[in-house]
């Protein structure tokens, strides 16, 4: 098992994006996407949002609840910025071997996009094939961690990435942490399978409703991050939160919704809370549209502190799907007002002129998105 270092400050950039393993699956003819429309923040079936619209650099205060609309024009937060004085983390890398893996081995890959099931619109006939694939993380460890202490640490998805500099988790998390408005806490970031949705091992892994992944990381990933990294990461879920764009933040809920025992903070990006499970599973047949369709409520109210955002232009009904379960938009409004119904600490964003993945309003928020997400925890 190979481990570098990387150097500060282009280390674990936070694209938030779909980053490529080392495993390239076979080219495929996509399916041709409609261009998503432009939702209005007040269309019918829309949260009742706080408008701080029209005023660039603008995000809602760290310690409330609610809806909020932002945009339509962004300015970096001066968190993305190095910062003279501000000690910096160390980051390092290593790679895991599916091959060593007792979960998620091998993976699976397509070569074509499925089609839809004539007797259920609500998933793909889908043809895989298994694969072997690496899988990259990157630890960030804080200038102020304490050898042999057990520390908070937040995983996120789609990692390491490489993305733009401005959007560096990791230079991020120097200056909240030298600001104490959050723990100084321990930054995995954890490379897919690779691919993408239904048929792919990134599918497999972040849009799977049950309990798996979250597993996968605690008893294979976490462990080789103690080892390789020699650090210690805590237990209390308080101390622990996931975070990811897209399908990478589905999975960050589902980690939690079905783990709350193992984490108690979820951040996402234009979160993939759609139809987009595979295989069809009869106990949760919705995919992830379920969490606000029925899971969330028809369950207790869990342990769980989440903050989202989403775009005006983001994914809308992007496959051969037209199950009424594939627009980001509706999926995340209805997840704001279900988990507003159901009395969930929970902050949701609008952000106007962006589309999947939110990319320009990133890099004003993720600093006020950690900072809300890390409220009540004890800071030293």
């Amino acid at each position: 098992m190979k481990i570098s270092r990387l150097s500060l400050p282009f280390s674990l950039a936070l694209s938030l994006s779909f980053s490529p393993t080392v495993f390239s699956a076979p080219k495929e003819k996509k399916p041709d996407k409609p261009t998503p429309p432009t939702r209005a923040f007040d269309a019918p079936g829309a949260p009742k949002f706080t408008r701080l619209d029209g005023k660039p650099g603008v995000n809602p205060p760290v310690d409330v609840n609610g809806d909020f609309v932002i945009g339509p024009d962004y300015v970096a937060a001066p968190e993305t910025k190095v910062v003279d004085g501000v000690p910096q983390g160390r980051v390092q890398q290593f790679q895991i071997d599916s091959k060593d893996c007792k979960l998620f081995n091998p993976g699976i890959a397509r070569d074509v996009f499925g089609t839809v099931d004539p007797n259920n619109p609500k998933t793909l006939i889908v043809e895989t094939h298994p694969i072997d694939y690496k899988r990259t993380t990157s630890v960030y460890v804080p200038a102020q961690y304490v050898s042999g202490t057990a520390a908070p640490f937040i995983v996120a998805h789609d990692g390491p990435g490489m993305g733009k500099p401005d959007l560096n988790l990791a230079r991020v998390l120097d200056n909240l942490i030298a600001q104490k408005r959050v723990p100084a806490m321990i930054a995995i970031s954890i490379s897919s399978g690779g691919g993408d949705a239904q048929g792919h091992e990134r599918g497999r892994e972040y849009d799977t409703m049950s309990g798996l992944y979250a597993e996968f990381i605690e008893n294979e990933v976490l462990p080789l991050v103690e080892k390789n990294i020699n650090v210690k990461l805590t237990k209390d879920p308080e101390g622990r939160a996931t975070m990811g764009n897209s399908s990478g933040g589905s999975a960050a809920l589902i980690m939690a919704w079905y783990h709350p025992e193992l984490y108690h903070r979820v951040l996402t990006f234009s979160g993939t809370f759609v139809n987009q499970q595979w295989p069809f599973n009869p106990e949760t047949p919705d995919g992830a549209w379920g969490f606000h369709n029925k899971l969330i409520p028809e369950s207790p109210v869990k342990p769980l502190r989440i903050w989202m955002a989403v775009g005006d232009r983001d994914n809308y009904n992007p496959n051969v799907m037209r199950d009424g379960m594939h627009d980001w938009v509706e999926a995340n409004h209805r997840m704001a007002a279900v988990l507003k119904a159901k009395g969930y600490s929970y902050q949701y964003l609008f952000c106007l002129n962006t589309g999947h993945g939110i990319g320009p309003a990133k890099p004003q928020i993720l600093p006020h998105a950690l900072e809300w997400l890390w409220q009540g925890y004890p800071i030293r």
